[in-house]
């Protein structure tokens, strides 16, 4: 199986964590960073530690009950993380009959995805997959890239965001903009931005961008060099 990577937009969404045990309270965690409308949680057990200090979040929704088919109505992504595989397995069934994405812990192929070990730094995010085939060895990746990322693409990263709605007011050919943002990674702006160099950030922006954008440089490198 290939699965097909895609970041999604959880933003005024309402997702369903079945399970509130270590796993779930994780995935819980991950969705909240997320901006989603609303979580709800189903268990069995009275909420832990963890998740109690959780639900100090107006977002979450906390259910002391068994879970039925018609809990993942109107959600955008359900996770099944109990620890009995036949709640997890109906959790399954009931999003499949629904088309709802699922990601049942226990169960891959039973998924409709998975959650693939991730690094964020800024505004940048970088999923590593093994297609579900080694947990471990994309966890040891990420470790590695995470290393070696470090900070260094952070500023830029940012500084490009602030840039892009400029750049798209100016309502050039697409053409133009490619070629703009390509010279903009491509020369040492990434550099001087990890070393906070202002000087060579300002030199470099006012060679590179169109004279129209030159008055927001100062703008544009504040808080990063």
């Amino acid at each position: 199986m290939r699965y097909y990577p895609v970041f999604l937009n959880l933003s005024g969404r309402t997702c369903l964590v079945v399970g509130a045990g270590s796993v779930g309270c994780r995935k819980i965690a991950s969705l909240l960073a997320c901006d989603p409308a609303r979580i709800k949680v189903l268990d069995l057990a009275a909420p832990g530690e963890t998740l109690q200090a959780m639900l100090e979040d107006s977002r979450l929704a906390y259910e002391q009950r068994p879970f039925t088919p018609a809990d993942v109505e109107g959600c955008t992504l359900v996770f099944a993380a109990t620890s009995d595989r036949r709640t997890n397995a109906a959790v399954a069934d009931a999003c499949t009959e629904r088309g709802i994405a699922c990601n049942c812990a226990d169960a891959p192929k039973e998924s409709t995805f998975i959650v693939p070990a991730h690094i964020e730094q800024g505004t940048i995010s970088i999923a590593v997959s093994t297609g579900g085939g080694s947990p471990a060895l994309a966890r040891k990746m990420r470790r590695e890239l995470e290393s070696w990322l470090d900070g260094r693409f952070t500023g830029i990263s940012e500084l490009l965001a602030r840039l892009r709605p400029l750049i798209l007011a100016l309502q050039q050919e697409t053409r133009q903009n490619t070629t703009l943002f390509r010279n903009l990674v491509e020369s040492p702006l990434a550099d001087a931005l990890r070393r906070r160099d202002r000087e060579t950030c300002e030199a470099l922006l006012r060679d590179l961008l169109p004279p129209q954008l030159h008055p927001y440089i100062m703008e544009l490198l504040h808080d990063l060099a």
